[in-house]
């Protein structure tokens, strides 16, 4: 299924057309895709920043035009002796920090105004320009050459593919990725995730404030609260930084940033 499709069941189900994701999983992965409904799709930029955790299966030997196992073979196999697992280690490792990743040619960029995936699929030639990510965390767990398996923990923006692509090239083997399951997106993790045939109700649902738990938290009374809903800039943000939460109640009113002074809602939800 891709994310798409799950997103139009989920749509069905709560009789809602207001229901979205805060990032694609490629259609043959698995694990998490965090759904926003009704006001809380707003939301989703703040949850999209937060850090992923990925568990990935590469296979060395042969690169691919899609740099998965979707793709068709790029140039001839390798025929060569495979790298030790001590060299593995330090291309994983090397890739820890933050620098410029080439997005795979299937993706979801934009060029020239429409998905570099469509225009690859039409045999289009691609030029995707360098995309700044960060890579947190990288660990090996298995390596049976010429397959590999490692979870990351990297930054918004970061294309698993694209780190399968770049070990191949590292390592002067090719390679490809062949497996990818989300274990997490910020502090929502897989685990504690409803499947698809649980969403029978409104029971799987969890408040809107649990999706920026993240963000600095701000307790405002009623009055307060009702001005923020009426889009009116509240307290005091002297010396503050945003967004923050603000929260009335114990329940998520509005995410809102500093101005003038004063706390401006940017995001409001409904009462």
């Amino acid at each position: 299924m891709t994310s798409h499709d799950v997103v139009a069941q989920v749509r069905r189900r709560f009789r809602t057309r207001a229901v979205g994701h805060t990032g694609t999983l490629d259609p043959f992965a698995t694990g998490l895709l965090v759904l926003v409904l009704g006001g809380a799709t707003r939301l989703a930029r703040f949850v999209e920043a937060e850090r992923k955790v990925y568990w990935a299966e590469a296979r060395l030997g042969v690169a691919t035009d899609s740099d998965d196992l979707t793709g068709r073979p790029l140039g001839e196999p390798w025929s060569g002796e495979w790298p030790t697992r001590e060299a593995v280690v330090a291309a994983l490792t090397g890739m820890i920090g933050p620098s410029l990743q080439r997005p795979p040619a299937y993706s979801a960029k934009q060029v020239g105004g429409e998905r570099s995936h469509r225009v690859a699929r039409r045999g289009g030639s691609l030029d995707l320009a360098p995309a700044a990510v960060m890579i947190h965390a990288v660990t090996l767990l298995e390596y049976r050459p010429p397959v590999l398996v490692w979870r990351a923990e990297v930054g918004p923006g970061t294309y698993l593919r694209a780190m399968a692509r770049d070990l191949g090239l590292v390592l002067g083997t090719g390679g490809h990725l062949t497996a990818l399951r989300r274990e997490a997106v910020g502090r929502f993790r897989v685990e504690a995730a409803s499947s698809l045939d649980q969403l029978t109700g409104t029971e799987a649902l969890i408040a809107p404030a649990a999706l920026v738990e993240h963000l600095p938290r701000i307790e405002v009374g009623q009055e307060d609260g009702a001005r923020l809903r009426h889009g009116q800039r509240v307290g005091s943000s002297e010396g503050a930084a945003g967004p923050v939460a603000l929260i009335e109640g114990g329940h998520l009113v509005a995410i809102g940033e500093p101005r003038d002074g004063q706390w401006q809602p940017i995001v409001v939800l409904a009462a």
